[in-house]
């Protein structure tokens, strides 16, 4: 049964609107995630969920499966995911933003990204599709132990200031981003050049 049995005795909670799984360190894999990812589709009236699949090794596969299913919740306007310590990769990373970004209704996002070998080509592909999320206003996104560099950190935040919606956003870059402070600078210029922004915070510790 599993993560996909779960999710689709969920599916039958017809009302269900708001929902927090914590399924971190189960060995779920990338199929259990999609399969997940797949019954909570089914939740029709779902608007608020909150998911733990960190330390599943879900890899690249896992994180996009996911993604695509999650955008089949046509009411899902608060999503919260943590998706540390899963080998997601930057194919993995782009594919999840790609995914998201068709999550029409998405307003609020906050997603943990923690040391999953993304790289600057991962940091650049989540903020050009990111970017697409169109009615997204609040954005936490935390990256720490990437090694996503300057350049990653810097195209992120380029692409992110074309998000048309959005007012907040909290960028931690943490741990193993061999980033330095002169570096850093450079970033949050980037990320004040979107004029919709109102609350800015980044984080390099």
């Amino acid at each position: 049964m599993g993560t996909s049995g779960l999710g689709s005795a969920l599916a039958n909670c017809i009302n269900l609107s708001n929902l927090t799984l914590d399924l971190g360190y189960n060995q779920i894999g990338a199929m259990g995630a999609s399969g997940l990812g797949s019954a909570l589709a089914n939740c029709i009236n779902l608007s608020n969920l909150t998911l733990d699949l960190g330390g599943n090794q879900i890899g690249a596969m896992g994180a996009s499966g996911l993604g695509s299913a999650l955008a089949n919740c046509i009411n899902l306007s608060n999503l919260t995911l943590y998706l540390y310590w899963n080998e997601i990769g930057a194919m993995g990373a782009s594919g999840l933003g790609s995914a998201l970004a068709n999550c029409i209704n998405l307003s609020n996002l906050i997603l943990d990204h923690g040391y999953n070998q993304i790289g600057a080509m991962g940091a650049s592909g989540l903020g050009s599709a990111l970017a697409n999320c169109i009615n997204l206003s609040n954005l936490t996104l935390d990256l720490g132990g990437n090694q996503i560099g300057a350049m990653g950190a810097s195209d992120l935040c380029s692409a992110l200031a074309n998000c048309i919606n959005l007012s907040n956003l909290t960028l931690n870059l943490g741990y193993k981003n061999s980033i330095n402070e002169s570096q850093i600078l450079k970033v949050i210029n980037k990320c004040r050049k979107s004029k919709r922004l109102v609350v800015f915070q980044i984080n390099n510790w």
